[in-house]
């Protein structure tokens, strides 16, 4: 997948261009509803499909205070829209100077730029420019302007419920994998890389991967069963998740921390996609280093027990 990061790069490309775009933070069933959509029309027309994204997610430049947990950072987003198999990506830089570009402004650079542009698709409920003024209404309107066709895909429902980021976001949140795995379409992953810390692991005989996992949502707090996708390789392993209390006097931030079985390799600044099985245990304090050591064996033990 050819990732561009300037409306100019757009020009590059043949034409017709149909154009997918929205924040697709998690990449989930509505998102791909909107990319595919786009795909399939452009392949009818021989044209070329364009998905186009935001980095970093608005919220946390408008709204940093406010903002959520990312359920995929940019990189883990650009990795799942590259395994839907599309072929080229524009990821624009969002600050406040683009934050304040007009709506019209914005699809001009896309017409502008663009030999020619055929089509964009987007959610129904997509906003977009300076104080999130434009939207599907307005789209259509400068399409006609502009000569180009605009497609608004309808919510996607599971179950009855709209599949949205937030619901999948609470969801992750109380540790509820199978309802966010439905609306996801996928198993939900957290991309980490991997950072150095205090080798506390390898001391007690289980070396652990600390994982900076870029914002991303966390489940609950505990020892979970779990597999790492690892340059292409799928490793099975124990994930503990929270804030280490039998080591730590103070209460530090929260940590992902990885031991993947019978692996000992350096990886430091490896990215990591972290994939949680099953869960385990809650995390709790020990009376000392021993016993949490006896208990990470009979973590161990139990998730390579798992078929």
């Amino acid at each position: 997948m050819e990732v561009l990061h300037s409306f100019e790069d757009l020009s590059q490309l043949p034409g017709p261009l149909f154009t997918a775009i929205g924040v697709f933070d998690g990449v989930h069933l509505g998102h791909q509803a909107v990319i595919s959509t786009s795909a399939r029309y452009a392949r009818a027309a021989g044209g070329t499909p364009v998905v186009v994204t935001f980095d970093p997610h608005p919220a946390k430049v408008l709204r940093p205070e406010e903002a959520p947990h990312l359920l995929t950072a940019t990189e883990h987003k650009i990795a799942l829209i590259r395994d839907l198999g599309v072929g080229h990506l524009l990821v624009v830089r969002f600050d406040l100077q683009f934050a304040a570009t007009p709506p019209e402004k914005f699809v001009q650079n896309l017409v502008r730029h663009a030999r020619p542009l055929r089509q964009i698709c987007v959610g129904h409920e997509w906003s977009f420019g300076k104080n999130r003024a434009g939207n599907l209404a307005l789209l259509q309107k400068l399409g006609a302007e502009h000569d180009f066709e605009v497609i608004g895909i309808k919510p996607v429902a599971v179950a009855g419920v709209v599949v949205s980021s937030t619901a999948i976001r609470r969801a992750i949140e109380s540790g509820d994998f199978a309802t966010a795995a439905a609306m996801l379409g996928r198993e939900y992953t957290i991309l980490g890389t991997v950072k150095r810390g205090a080798q506390l692991g390898h001391k007690l005989g289980f070396p652990t991967a600390n994982l900076s996992a870029h914002s991303e949502q966390f489940p609950p707090n505990g020892v979970y069963a779990a597999e790492a996708k690892l340059n292409g390789s799928v490793l099975r392993g124990v994930a503990n998740l929270g804030y280490r209390p039998t080591v730590e006097s103070a209460r530090p931030e929260r940590l992902l921390e990885l031991h993947l079985f019978d692996f000992d390799d350096e990886i430091y600044g490896a990215d990591v996609e972290v994939r949680f099985v099953r869960y385990l245990r809650p995390e709790r304090k020990f009376k000392n280093v021993e016993e949490l050591t006896v208990q990470i064996g009979r973590d161990v033990q139990e998730a390579r027990a798992l078929p």
